[in-house]
């Protein structure tokens, strides 16, 4: 699996960012993750000051959202979402579209699932579990047990 630091999570969106402005081809996993910059222009200006913002720290306890953790998460997402893993993930992240009728709303719902099962797993100090974050999926659809497909 691989594991980036935290500085080469941030170069990574700092460079990404870089490469558009200067109109540069992107590749890989460059797509998603401009797609997911331009849906939010509130971090624009972020990126384009590395120098300021490459240390600096958003400790949860001071109210703000990490922006290079939120943008993590949507490119996790469009992974997940290409091999349709966990399985069923595609299907409801298509209810939560349709539900939604708005891509950005859509991923926003199954993000706060995955950031909140990826903070129980490292609460927890245990593995993801798909069965946490499909359910709270399946809570956001207004299902408690959604049974077979």
């Amino acid at each position: 699996m691989f594991s980036p630091s935290r500085d080469q999570v941030r170069r990574f969106f700092f460079d990404v960012w870089a490469k558009y402005r200067a109109g540069q081809p992107l590749a890989g996993a460059e797509r998603p993750a401009l797609e997911a910059v331009l849906a939010h222009p509130e971090y624009h200006a972020l990126l384009e000051a590395p120098e300021r913002h490459r240390d600096r720290d958003y400790p949860p306890e001071a109210g703000e959202t990490n922006p290079f953790l939120h943008l993590s998460l949507h490119l996790a997402l469009a992974e997940q979402l290409a091999i349709d893993q966990p399985r069923g993930l595609a299907e409801r992240y298509q209810r939560l579209l349709a539900r939604h009728g708005d891509a950005m709303r859509a991923q926003h719902a199954v993000i706060d699932c995955l950031g909140e099962t990826l903070w129980r797993a490292q609460r927890d100090r245990s593995p993801f579990d798909e069965t946490i974050y499909l359910a709270c999926l399946d809570r956001q659809l207004g299902e408690s047990d959604p049974g077979p497909k």
